[in-house]
């Protein structure tokens, strides 16, 4: 495809907090454009019903179709394709009909506890490690499948749809499993890019409910005619299988040049490690709790989940509660004032993973290690921001040692990317430069790979060609670490006592 007007693509782009759509308008002609319009927004609000919590996933859908509305209004026509990326993890299930069989579970719930030792038992780790690749996380896809074992819907379900492939069978009526998605059930053989068989036979999974898998670039249908109708959309609209994990998404659009260099995608979650060629499947690996997640173009995203900016948002939403709301700009101006490395945690620490309470938390866990405890919202504030660069520090710098890949940039992609005081401490913890932003990097990554499956001149090629035209049309910041010694003796002293 040859025009010379951009192309407008429309990501939807779910997070755990909020979805949205986005237009990215995208020619490759020239020096190239890449522009993206946020054109609607709305809020993820988990539910919890009868003990068990719930994504609201009629209402999220109901936020994609009004979103394609708007994607149509601001383009001026269709878009010339559709991509959807989400979380990881978690799924639909379908009875023979197609109909959804009940809203899909959070992975935050505790369904999954105790689920990895009743998998031990019939699995060894290290055999669940060496064939998957997937680090220890309780809410792995395996060990949601297996808590359900013997459930009503379960027994009567015929087709598992992960989320982002549930929102595109809506739109299409078409099914797939989009494996950079897959890759986080733990059911994936990173080295095949295909089901490992042994794995689902030993834990009792049946894997004919998973539709066939799909890739990045791959067709998954057009739009149905009762959506166009919803939407005001005139057909054909064809949507276009990206990394329907949103990291995968994320990696792809992190501008670098070359290899050496490492990312942490920051949101709720940080993912920090390394874009590799390969697995690493090694017991040493394991044991760091290092994951081989698919990428895009046939990369393996080797990296470890860190518990992100979740331990600050969490925070807010106490102070809120109790009637001491904090405007975040505010609080990290008073953060930066705070002296470093007074308090950190382990930011890593599974007691962080459930909703509640956040500062209570975090003051118990410095407590409990003998450190200074913090008080007032700034002093907690700076120790969730030294604790996940004390995190990231340690994820890149095992990333690196376990690989064999050295590298000398970070990336920092996500909405972290706006967090200014979190990327100058990462490149003081790393003691790299960290180059901030994209922070719309999922959004990106989705539209690049849906216009180059579209055939947009000068958008061809492999990632180096995706991530050329990024650097092209984006001025990212670039935050120098300090190198005085005593910051950092400093740094290496809190990352010895971590």
């Amino acid at each position: 495809m040859s025009l010379a007007e951009p192309l407008p693509f429309a990501a939807v782009d779910l997070g755990a907090s909020s979805g949205r759509v986005i237009v990215g308008h995208v020619s490759g002609r020239g020096a190239g454009t890449l522009r993206l319009d946020e054109v609607h927004r709305f809020p993820n609000r988990p539910v919890r019903v009868a003990g068990t919590l719930h994504w609201d996933i009629l209402a999220l859908y109901d936020g994609v179709l009004s979103g394609l509305r708007a994607a149509g209004t601001v383009a001026g026509r269709a878009p010339a394709s559709v991509g959807i990326d989400t979380w990881a993890v978690d799924y639909g299930l379908l009875d023979a009909s197609g109909a959804l069989l009940g809203n899909p579970v959070h992975y935050r719930d505790t369904r999954t506890e105790g689920e990895a030792e009743k998998a031990a038992a019939l699995l060894p780790p290290d055999a669940l490690y060496a064939a998957t690749g997937l680090q220890y996380l309780p809410f792995n896809t395996v060990y949601q499948l297996t808590a359900a074992q013997g459930s009503p819907a379960l027994d009567a379900a015929r087709r598992l749809l992960l989320i982002p492939d549930l929102i595109a069978y809506w739109l299409t009526g078409e099914a797939g499993t989009e494996v950079t998605n897959a890759s986080t059930t733990q059911l994936i053989d990173p080295r095949t890019r295909d089901w490992s068989r042994p794995v689902a036979e030993a834990l009792g999974i049946d894997l004919s409910l998973f539709a066939p898998l799909r890739g990045p670039g791959d067709p998954a249908g057009l739009l149905l005619p009762g959506v166009l109708a919803e939407t005001g959309l005139r057909g054909p609209v064809p949507v276009t299988a990206v990394g329907s994990h949103d990291t995968a998404s994320a990696i792809a659009a992190v501008p670098a040049a070359g290899d050496r260099f490492a990312y942490i995608a920051t949101g709720t979650w940080s993912l920090a490690g390394l874009e590799l060629d390969a697995p690493v499947l090694t017991e040493e690996s394991r044991l760091a709790n290092f994951t081989n997640e698919l990428g895009v173009d046939g990369t393996v995203r080797y990296l470890r989940n860190i518990m992100g900016l979740w331990l600050l948002q969490e925070c807010l939403r106490a102070w809120e509660a109790e009637g001491t709301p904090q405007r975040l700009d505010r609080l990290l101006a008073e953060a930066a004032d705070v002296p470093a490395l007074r308090a950190f945690v382990d930011a890593g620490d599974p007691a962080f993973l459930a909703p509640g309470d956040m500062p209570r938390r975090i003051a118990n866990a410095c407590r409990r290690t003998g450190g200074t405890v913090p008080e007032s919202p700034a002093e907690i504030t700076r120790c969730v921001l030294d604790s996940l660069a004390l995190a990231h520090r340690r994820a890149i710098e095992d990333a690196q040692r376990l690989s064999g890949r050295t590298v000398d940039t970070v990336h920092i992609v996500g909405g972290g990317a706006h967090n200014e005081l979190l990327c100058r401490l990462t490149a003081d913890a790393c003691g790299l430069p960290v180059v901030a932003g994209p922070a719309e990097a999922a959004a990106l990554g989705n539209v690049l790979v849906q216009a180059r499956a579209a055939g947009v001149a000068g958008v061809g090629g492999g990632l180096a060609e995706l991530r050329a035209l990024l650097r092209a049309t984006l001025e990212p910041r670039v935050h120098r670490p300090a190198t005085d010694r005593p910051t950092r003796d400093a740094w290496d002293r809190a990352a010895a006592r971590i």
